[in-house]
């Protein structure tokens, strides 16, 4: 296999029509790919994992050979009754080892999702948290969102992603330098804001990479803070059948502040948003700094991250 293996998960679940498009183009593009996802949709359920379950694999050999274009590329796909999180820790903590062995991964990419994950989103998507919990694992990791609801076509959104995805392959080691964290908080390196200082840590996943397709892309890219994003009337109340309450919650207005140089603006000017996030709290051992944060966030003269030029 002359190029790198990639994981591939997500959280609106392995039958979405978004990862599949992902995988399709994959395929074609030659990589070897190691696909865990969830079962059924996932959407907003952050960072849960469902401690002392017995989840569920299966098998869907049956949506690869609807994707596979070229069979002399290895395309090995499974479902897990669980959460993105749940297929994260389960692929990457034993269940590839298991299952298929010769496909460990060099990276992963979680997505592509439905609508949008920018701002506070972050905090609630299944999409991100899987790839921060891939950042977590050792393992170098995006997250992939089309942003909007308005449409289904993932080919921009795809092709975008991919050529983030490239720009990190040529750097990043085959086998990742600390996979699993063998060595805890002894793996710190130098916090500098410089692009070898960025690289090193985006290797050993102390930094990871949101991106967000628009409704319509312009062609550009931006690399972007996150932006002010609000949720006003988050819940609806009821009155059920026995005179009890209940309560349904989904914003009825949201509300983007336009401040330049964030996720929220770029997307709205029909750029494509790349967010460098760092994987763990400011307050760990491993945590980004702001300087070195908001040195990964600049540009380069196509609008990627500088340090991936």
């Amino acid at each position: 296999m002359s190029k790198p293996t990639l994981f591939i998960t997500n959280d609106d679940g392995i039958e979405a029509p978004g990862i599949q498009e992902l995988i399709r183009q994959l395929n074609i593009e030659g990589f070897p790919l190691f696909v865990l996802a969830p079962s059924t949709e996932q959407s907003a359920t952050g960072m849960r994992i469902s401690v002392r379950k017995k989840l569920k694999v299966a098998n869907r050999q049956d949506i690869a050979d609807k994707l596979q274009s070229d069979q002399n590329i290895p395309l090995k796909m499974y479902s897990l009754d669980g959460s993105p999180c749940d297929c994260v820790i389960a692929a990457l903590d034993g269940g590839i080892h298991i299952l298929e062995p010769e496909l460990m991964p060099t990276m992963c990419i979680s997505g592509v999702n439905q609508g949008p994950n920018i701002s506070v989103d972050i905090m609630h998507s299944g999409t991100v948290s899987a790839a921060r919990e891939s950042a977590l694992y050792g393992l170098p990791s995006i997250a992939v969102s089309l942003a909007t609801y308005e449409h289904s076509n993932f080919d921009y959104s795809v092709k975008g992603a991919i050529e983030v995805m490239q720009s990190c392959l040529d750097f990043l080691p085959k086998v990742p330098s600390d996979f699993l964290r063998t060595n805890g908080s002894k793996s710190i390196i130098e916090m500098s804001p410089n692009s070898e200082s960025i690289r090193a840590n985006f290797a050993l996943g102390n930094i990871f990479l949101n991106l967000n397709a628009p409704v319509r892309w312009n062609g550009d890219f931006n690399t972007v803070s996150l932006g002010s994003r609000w949720y006003r009337n988050a819940i609806k109340s009821h009155e059920l059948d026995d005179g009890s309450m209940a309560f349904e919650v989904g914003a009825a207005e949201i509300i983007n502040e336009e401040i330049p140089g964030t996720d929220c603006f770029s997307v709205n000017s029909a750029e494509y948003a790349i967010s460098p996030i760092s994987s763990w709290p400011v307050n760990h051992p491993l945590g980004i700094t702001r300087e070195v944060l908001d040195d990964a966030t600049k540009s380069d003269e196509n609008g990627l991250p500088y340090w991936l030029s």
